[in-house]
């Protein structure tokens, strides 16, 4: 094996690795590295301790579009875009990178990643494929992830304009639930009868 040929294997192998360490799933890994289906899934199974789980990937683009998602969506694709235009870095780094910068500034809010990386990297075949493209709010001038070929003239974000149960998940609400009768006094002590 050539020394530029083993260089170029090793690449793939550490690009396997970044991506299932970051959550890919095999068809992610099966489509975007050269490595055999079989190296994939023994590196799978080395680095998480378990097999590759099976099933389809994500096909609907609605999900990006609904509310929480499409904030979370449109912050990793902005990183997505600013690595690519600004500072040149080929698709597969700029993903990674993207994607790793995405989870620090989502938990550097103490909130919780809504994108995984398999809806991340499902986020980039849509665009490439011509089924988003971003929308810039006529409010604050940010650019959000919208259907393609949408009309945007008049789009207002989600953040500007949420909807009306907006934050509102069932973690939220049994927290809110718990929260509320941990308040309450007490009931005084029955009385025993003599």
């Amino acid at each position: 094996m050539s020394e530029k040929s083993l260089l170029k294997e090793l690449q793939q192998v550490q690009l396997a690795i970044d991506l299932i360490e970051l959550g890919a799933r095999l068809q992610v890994l099966e489509t975007e590295t050269e490595l055999s289906r079989a190296r994939l899934v023994r590196l799978f199974k080395e680095i998480r301790g378990m097999s590759p789980p099976k099933g389809m990937l994500p096909f609907s683009t609605d999900w990006f579009i609904t509310w929480m998602p499409n904030i979370h969506s449109s912050l990793f694709y902005n990183i997505y875009t600013r690595l690519r235009e600004d500072h040149g870095c080929e698709r597969m780094s700029a993903f990674i990178k993207a994607y790793r910068l995405y989870v620090e500034q989502v938990e550097s809010n103490d909130a919780e990643a809504v994108l995984g990386l398999t809806r991340a990297w499902t986020l980039i075949r849509f665009f490439e494929s011509d089924l988003l493209q971003l929308s810039t709010c006529t409010r604050c001038t940010g650019r959000f992830v919208a259907h393609a070929h949408s009309p945007s003239h008049d789009y207002v974000c989600g953040i500007c304009q949420p909807p009306s149960r907006a934050g509102k998940t069932r973690r939220r609400r049994d927290a809110e639930t718990t929260e509320a009768l941990a308040c309450q006094p007490s009931p005084p002590p029955a009385r025993r009868r003599a």
